[in-house]
């Protein structure tokens, strides 16, 4: 309320009707990564300065409504200054969040705003200002007469609770859940003028409470004082400072209609001389917590009626009713007491905040629901009042493989139209009925540390590998594949890799993968039936290896499913020809695992899939691949060894076993209870050993993912094969060579670092990316064991995009391509594309990555 004919309009004659008026703040969010960000002034540059402000930080936009005499006009004044900040910030890529707090948050990106007086206040203050990420809603009512105000804030004061407890959105404070319905709340009362006035009877009692508070060097000005209620330090009214900020307008609507009745009715006693109510701090203080900790949901303090908790609604009903009075003197009763059964009826916007968070286990859900509430009503409309949909449009990005420089590829001219004619709108309804089907289906992955399992994250828009691509990718991962398993045969049988000089002792020998279970296989066989290779495209089309995965690489299941959500949820999607079923993948799986069995095996072997059950992270993939492939998906407490070979106890019935799929790590699988009680490992070791049973993957092939072993792979493929590597690598550099780590430890900040025994995107240190701690503690890793580290180039990343809930984006990819051997290699044709997060390069799963459906053409 910082206009001076609004302080002109709260003195006119209408302040007997009690005018109104309200600040709102404003968070501003990055619709792409939905975090809180500092760009509150390139939005208040294209702002009336008379209606919008800066707030203490940069991340926060104020604004302030006309002055109101009805409920309708303060309703129209909220969503009009909405509306305005709203367009200018979509024009910016940007949100707008009225609520108490947000849920993701970077605390070191976010300065305050640079004035002199907020510069003051950071160094006074210090982590006070620092954490003021919070935003509330403030109402002002007209009131003229000072002494009726201080007067006026010490009555309404005791029944506050029930005013925040409407208005709590706030339960997540830097990424977690407080536990709290408003948590704002107990940032803003760590403030030392912030909460309870403590009794005043007079103005100059208030001014003179304000100028000791001055003079102590606690404040700077009248502006810094918090009480939840106060005279308004720069307007002629009583202003409200309790609540949180409000996505929802008729929340705001209804909080203003309470609080102008609350001001109407202590008016009326301050007139008729009655005393002041009891001041008891402590209780009130006790009030404020409950309200803060359960807001609609729980029981709140009945003040000053009693000091027993009863159920909130009660506290909300019994106080509306009390008020009936003074709401028809002001006109607002109908529209307050509906206002009232809505609010009651859809509880806070606390609660609707977690149970967006429980639906997904995603906050930026979080953030996307408090951005649509808070637009609300304010979206613009065409001439016939049918809201324009946000549309879907094609973006700019170097390197991009549906927008190359602006144009649309001939891959995706089919696409575009379709996701276009849905709209933003639209394609939310399709990704919560993508949610619900994979819900249904059971479509989860976990991450270790959480108790919950996650819904596999999926993006709609599908990618294209054109038929020539993909043809030149198949021959090249059929032959490093074939490469690969002849490497580990020879690393664990005679070295002669070693011994002609192709790769050095110690980078076999130092791999922390080189196990000697590697060795129980005596005779000539494959080792990876199944590897999943990972290769990404640069800026200018080219494809490279990545890294490989011939331990238990993960995925295919979601490959397949991911086409299988496709059709389902976006059934419009034109089919382009040459688009390769994945279908057929699991009958090549089993294919290549039959063909691993021994000679102990005959002519009918039998198939396994071991896993660790429900608790893996991938046991979605165990049970689809295993049903597809119409084999048993066991647990280690199924198997026991007798007679040299395994066996699977089902319902008291043994059944031999010849090839287990293995789908866990191998110590696990060691350590791991038989079905006798007995850990697996020893006699599981036996039985490997006598040829009696196939693990497919084997043991130890670990050594073959070691990322100083990748340096080689070209070597390897020529030296092995006699042939020329087909797919590109990135250029390696091996730490454990003198010369090699000179130049790394010199170009830190512009290479890519990997442990050699790194998995799932574990260690990983982008140079670029990282800060000077992080490149100096991994210096100081690498000059303590130099062997165990390798360095890479950084490989311009290209995009794709993805829906992020508003529009197109673009994402950095990679592609999971799987090869399957038995007595021959074959590509799957199901491959999976994994998605990094906004800003980042990393597209593991437990990285906060997503996945894609791949089209594969012929």
């Amino acid at each position: 309320m910082t206009e001076s004919l609004q302080a002109e309009q709260h003195r006119s004659p209408q302040g007997s009707a009690l005018t109104l008026g309200v600040e709102e703040e404003l968070h501003v969010v990055d619709l792409g990564t939905r975090e809180l960000v500092p760009r509150a002034p390139e939005i208040l540059d294209r702002l009336d300065a008379a209606h919008f402000s800066a707030e203490l930080h940069r991340s926060v936009v104020e604004t302030n409504t006309p002055v109101a005499a009805t409920l309708d006009d303060l309703r129209e004044g909220v969503a009009g200054r909405r509306r305005e900040a709203i367009r200018v910030a979509e024009s910016l890529g940007l949100g707008l969040v009225a609520a108490g707090t947000v849920p993701l948050v970077d605390l070191d990106a976010l300065p305050v705003t640079p004035t002199s007086r907020y510069q003051r206040m950071l160094h006074e203050y210090q982590m006070l200002v620092k954490e003021q990420l919070i935003c509330g809603t403030q109402v002002h009512v007209g009131l003229p007469d000072r002494d009726e105000a201080v007067s006026v804030a010490q009555r309404v004061a005791p029944v506050l609770p029930v005013l925040l407890a409407l208005s709590t959105s706030s339960p997540y404070w830097m990424g977690e859940d407080s536990g709290y319905a408003s948590v704002r709340s107990l940032v803003w009362t760590r403030w030392p003028t912030a909460g309870d006035s403590g009794p005043l009877h007079s103005a100059e009692e208030y001014d003179a409470l304000v100028s000791d508070l001055i003079s102590s060097g606690t404040i700077s000005d009248p502006k810094m004082v918090y009480f939840d209620v106060r005279p308004s330090a720069h307007v002629p009214t009583v202003e409200l400072r309790v609540t949180d900020a409000s996505p929802d307008t008729e929340t705001v609507v209804l909080l203003a209609g309470i609080f102008r009745a609350l001001v109407l009715r202590a008016r009326g006693e301050h007139r008729s001389g009655l005393a002041l109510p009891r001041s008891r701090p402590p209780l009130h203080r006790a009030a404020m917590w409950r309200a803060a900790r359960s807001g609609m949901e729980g029981d709140l303090l009945d003040l000053p009626r009693s000091p027993v908790p009863v159920p909130a609604a009660v506290a909300v009903e019994r106080l509306v009713g009390e008020l009936r009075p003074y709401l028809e003197e002001l006109g607002d009763w109908d529209q307050v007491f509906d206002l009232t059964l809505r609010a009651l009826s859809r509880g806070s916007s606390a609660a609707r905040q977690r149970r967006a968070l429980g639906r997904r286990g995603r906050l930026s859900d979080v953030v996307d629901m408090l951005v649509a509430e808070t637009r609300g009503g304010v979206i613009e409309t065409d001439p016939a009042g049918v809201p324009a949909p946000a549309l879907i449009e094609a973006y700019s990005a170097d390197g991009d493989e549906a927008f190359p420089e602006g144009r649309v590829d001939p891959a995706y001219t089919g696409i575009l139209p379709v996701l276009t004619s849905l709209g933003a709108t639209g394609l939310r309804q399709r990704e919560d009925a993508k949610d619900d089907e994979q819900r249904a289906r059971g479509i989860t992955f976990s991450v270790a540390g959480e108790a919950a399992t996650r819904l596999f994250p999926f993006d709609l828009v599908p990618r294209v590998v054109p038929g020539k691509d993909w043809s030149e990718l198949r021959k090249g991962l059929v032959q490093r594949v074939r490469a690969l398993n002849a490497f580990l045969g020879d690393v664990y049988g005679d070295r002669q890799v070693v011994a002609d000089g192709i790769i050095p002792e110690w980078v076999i020998d130092g791999s922390p993968e080189l196990r000697a279970s590697g060795a129980l296989i005596s005779r000539a066989c494959i080792r990876t039936q199944v590897a999943g290779v990972d290769l990404v495209r640069d800026g200018d089309g080219k494809w490279c290896v990545l890294e490989d995965n011939l331990r238990v690489p993960s995925g295919i299941a979601y490959a397949m499913q991911n086409r299988r959500l496709t059709w389902s949820v976006l059934p419009e999607l034109p089919r382009p020809a040459g688009l390769i079923s994945v279908e057929e993948t699991p009958k090549l799986l089993k294919r290549a695992l039959l063909e691993a069995a021994g000679p102990a095996a005959g002519d009918d072997p039998a198939l396994v899939v071991l896993s660790q059950g429900p608790d893996d992270s991938a046991w979605f993939e165990h049970k689809m691949l295993a049903e597809a492939m119409e084999v048993p998906v066991v647990r280690s407490t199924e198997l026991f060894v007798d007679e040299g070979r395994v066996w699977r106890l089902r319902d008291g019935h043994r059944h031999r076993v010849d090839v287990i799929y293995l789908r866990m790590g191998e110590d696990s699988l060691v350590h791991s209870p038989g079905a006798d009680g007995m850990p697996l490992g020893p006699s599981l070791v036996a039985a490997l050993h006598a040829d009696t049973v196939v693990l497919a993957n084997a043991l130890g092939n670990g050594i073959a993912d070691d990322k100083a072993v990748y340096a080689y792979v070209p070597r390897l493929i020529e030296y092995y094969l006699n042939e020329k590597p087909l797919l590109a690598d990135v250029r390696t550099y091996l730490c454990g060579i003198p010369e090699q780590r000179a130049e790394v430890l010199s170009r830190l900040g512009e290479l890519v670092c990997k442990p050699v025994d790194g998995y799932g995107g574990d260690r990983i240190v982008i140079g670029p990316h990282a800060s000077r701690d992080e490149l100096e503690a991994l210096r100081r890793q690498i000059r303590t064991t130099p062997h165990r580290w390798v360095a890479q180039e950084v490989v311009n990343l290209s995009t794709h995009p993805v829906f992020d809930g508003h529009r197109l984006a673009p994402r950095h990819v990679d592609l999971r391509a799987f090869v399957f051997t038995g007595t021959e290699s074959v590509v799957a044709p199901a491959a999976l594309t994994r998605v990094a997060p906004a800003g980042s390069m990393i597209v593991n799963s437990s990285r906060g990555g997503g996945s894609k459906d791949t089209w594969l053409l012929g």
